[in-house]
């Protein structure tokens, strides 16, 4: 029987981020993905030009298809929209007993802003008491705390202990914004602190990672990991992708990382 996730997200057009990404993810990883689209997005390379919201009605019907027929096994939540879309998701995934990935989606790689700011207060009430696992990026962090970006590892730390006390169980804190020749990620546990390294690489092809991340996680969950290694072999496969993503050649501004790139012949 197959691993099933189920990703919850907008849908990207240009395909290197959101369902796109999360479903490209769980294919190369091995896992079976069902989706529930929560906005369209007209988007490429280089900007958001349109975004239309799913109505609350059509997103719940679709979490309830999914649920009425699928084993799921784990939950990925991406771009949600507004205040009503996160209550509706929030009130779907109550008593589902599935372990919830949430990528708190807030600005896309271009700087479109993606999550109304009267979205924030719906994000951190409805659903970061139902996070399994929190991965935001440095600012996203700042944004959901009210606090100015982190910019070492110990303010790192004190803001995913900040954002477990409001609920979620464990935050994966992602190092890409800040500076240096290292990019560190911090996992923040009940139990401890697990320190995950890469080296900074000189790209512009990095439109996805985070969507890219945590399917990747959520992808672990699925098949049956525990956290702590769903988020190492997660952290492997994106660095995998973003090593691979120059040769992709696809737009031209932020191009998408290389989903498969353990499986083209060219990847």
């Amino acid at each position: 029987m197959a691993d099933i996730a189920l990703t919850i997200a907008g849908s990207d057009s240009g395909g290197g981020a959101g369902i796109q990404a999360d479903l490209k993810t769980f294919s190369a990883l091995g896992v079976y993905g069902a989706s529930v689209i929560t906005a369209l997005t007209a988007q490429n390379t280089r900007a958001v030009t349109m975004v239309e919201p799913a109505s609350p009605a059509m997103i719940a019907a679709q979490i309830d298809a999914v649920f009425d027929d699928l084993a799921v096994r784990a939950v990925k939540l991406g771009m949600l929209g507004g205040p009503e879309a996160i209550a509706t998701v929030a009130a779907g995934l109550g008593g589902r007993g599935v372990p919830v990935v949430l990528d708190p989606v807030m600005v896309a790689k271009s700087g479109d802003r993606l999550l109304p700011n009267e979205a924030l207060a719906a994000l951190r009430r409805e659903l970061l008491p139902r996070a399994t696992l929190l991965t935001p990026n440095l600012p996203e962090a700042a944004d959901l705390l009210g606090q100015p970006a982190a910019t070492d590892e110990a303010a790192m730390t004190a803001q995913a202990q900040a954002l477990r006390a409001m609920g979620a169980q464990a935050v994966l804190m992602k190092g890409g914004h800040a500076a240096g020749a290292e990019c560190v990620d911090l996992l923040v546990t009940e139990t401890g602190i697990t320190r995950l390294t890469a080296p900074r690489r000189q790209t512009a092809n990095t439109h996805g990672t985070g969507c890219t991340l945590s399917a990747a996680v959520a992808a672990g969950l699925a098949s049956g990991k525990t956290l702590e290694d769903a988020v190492r072999a997660a952290h492997r496969y994106l660095q995998g992708a973003i090593a691979a993503a120059d040769g992709l050649g696809v737009g031209s501004g932020h191009g998408p990382v290389h989903h498969f790139h353990g499986i083209w012949a060219d990847g």
